[in-house]
């Protein structure tokens, strides 16, 4: 009896993290209708619907995120004891799962990743590089990176990366059939390359800081993407202006490529956080895995 409530408990996270029968199933490795019956037990056994199912998606109801909240976080410690007693005598062993925007995957998770690596060849680190807010818990991932800024204060924050900078960049080429903008309302007389949020699937609203005071700009242009890496390509092909990190158009910049615009109107943001449930006990390999992703001061 035991066994199979296990199983149908894990069957039911895995759904539930995947919003998809589909999906979880070939995660899981076993059919649609065997990890259906499985719920479908579960359900049955503790008198609850847990999931809602429609012909789009699947989603847990209120009781079934009851049942996560009880369950993610004690099923990651029982992995996190097992990590542990593997690694004695041995190598750190483990597997870290990170939530992260596709920008801080680039610039400062991955270099260090690829060295944290190549020291510890039996931990195993999963990027799920989403551009959207994820619930870590619910999700079960060991920690999500984001700017400082949007961090619950119930978390636990590392900085991973120094504060940055955006800019509004275009090419050389638009600049030759439009004038430069000099306040960020004159971006309402241009085309602008928007970027698509994942998580409430709004468009971004520029933001600026000057002369004592910050504004959003809603930016207006035929081209929507959902990539910071697609906005400076596009901008590059002479599609429009685009608001991205600075970073990632400095050597564009630097070439006569890109043409900045409104610089003083472009305020810094904080820097990138790894961040993670304060109650939560993490394995050996996370903490390695801390360490070596985090920002030392220069």
């Amino acid at each position: 009896m035991l066994r199979e409530n296990i199983v149908n408990l894990l069957s039911f996270i895995e759904v539930a993290r995947e919003c998809s029968f589909t999906k979880a199933a070939a995660r899981l490795g076993v059919t649609q209708s065997t990890l259906s019956h499985s719920v479908k037990t579960l359900e049955e056994r503790l008198g609850v619907k847990l999931l809602i199912r429609t012909t789009r998606n699947v989603a847990p109801t209120e009781a079934g995120e009851q049942l996560l909240n009880i369950l993610v976080p004690r099923l990651g410690e029982i992995d996190e004891k097992l990590n542990d007693l593997a690694s004695n005598n041995s190598l750190p062993v483990g597997n870290i799962r990170i939530a992260t925007s596709e920008h801080a995957a680039d610039a400062y998770l991955w270099p260090k990743v690829r060295e944290f690596l190549e020291a510890w060849p039996k931990i195993n680190v999963e990027l799920f590089i989403d551009n959207g807010f994820n619930n870590i818990v619910a999700e079960r991932f060991d920690a999500g990176v984001r700017l400082g800024e949007s961090i619950e204060k119930d978390m636990v924050a590392v900085r991973i990366s120094p504060d940055f900078r955006m800019k509004v960049v275009g090419s050389a080429d638009y600049f030759s059939r439009y004038s430069a903008p000099v306040t960020p309302d004159d971006l309402h007389q241009h085309q602008c390359i928007n970027f698509r949020l994942s998580t409430s699937g709004g468009i971004y609203c520029w933001e600026f800081a000057g002369a004592g005071q910050e504004i959003k700009v809603k930016v207006k242009g035929r081209f929507i993407v959902n990539t910071v890496r697609q906005c400076v390509e596009a901008a590059s092909a002479g599609l429009g202006l685009a608001y991205v990190p600075e970073d990632l158009v400095n050597d564009a910049l630097a070439s006569g490529e890109l043409v900045q615009v409104l610089d003083e109107w472009c305020p810094v943001f904080p820097g990138y956080f790894l961040y993670y449930p304060n109650r939560q006990q993490h394995s050996n390999a996370f903490h390695l895995f801390i360490e070596a992703v985090r920002s030392h001061p220069l």
